[in-house]
């Protein structure tokens, strides 16, 4: 993997756990030569990430859309595409990544999240995409990807799309040896 979309929040929460988390993240990538490519801001995680990957000489592209451009306080000092829209945005996280690395973070996280999830099922990509459950926080999501994976909303050939350990070295790990799945457009119609 040479390069990782890095989904997370732009939030910074009162705990400070969260925050080093993020600068851990960003260091330990570019130590290994792993690329970034996040939201493009300088607030919450997401600067946490880019900063500190910044710091340890790694590669950080940063994409935001111009509606976010002073709301997110753009980050200048890395490579920065300013583009039309959220819609724009995804698509060049999926097109300049090898793989997605989701953190914590809100809604738009886990919009950005579950479109990797989506995109892995229907064959738009073919690439890993692992969450860190630092502290627990991805429990409740992870419990709930379970059960619609039990109740048959998650087929079979698609229960091993999310990746999730505490631990990022491990993670790192699975994600690099990630299998492709069989995506619903390549499965016969007789069997969804």
């Amino acid at each position: 993997m040479k390069r990782l979309a890095v989904y997370c929040g732009s939030a910074t929460p009162a705990d400070p756990r969260y925050v080093d988390l993020a600068r851990e993240v960003g260091t330990t990538l570019a130590r290994q030569g792993i690329g970034i490519v996040y939201g493009g801001g300088k607030l919450g995680l997401m600067g946490a990430v880019a900063g500190s990957a910044m710091l340890a000489g790694g590669e950080v592209i940063g994409v935001i859309p111009q509606a976010l451009v002073n709301r997110e306080v753009a980050n200048y000092d890395c490579e920065l595409s300013i583009v039309s829209d959220m819609h724009e945005r995804k698509a060049a996280f999926t097109r300049l990544s090898d793989g997605f690395l989701v953190l914590p973070g809100g809604v738009g996280t886990m919009d950005e999240l579950w479109e990797a999830v989506s995109w892995a099922q229907l064959g738009y990509h073919n690439k890993p995409v692992g969450i860190l459950n630092a502290f627990g926080f991805y429990d409740g999501l992870l419990a709930f990807n379970r059960h619609m994976a039990e109740v048959g909303f998650v087929r079979p050939a698609h229960q091993s799309i999310i990746m999730a350990e505490a631990e990022l070295d491990l993670l790192l790990t699975r994600m690099e040896a990630h299998e492709p799945i069989t995506p619903i457009t390549s499965m016969n119609p007789d069997t969804l």
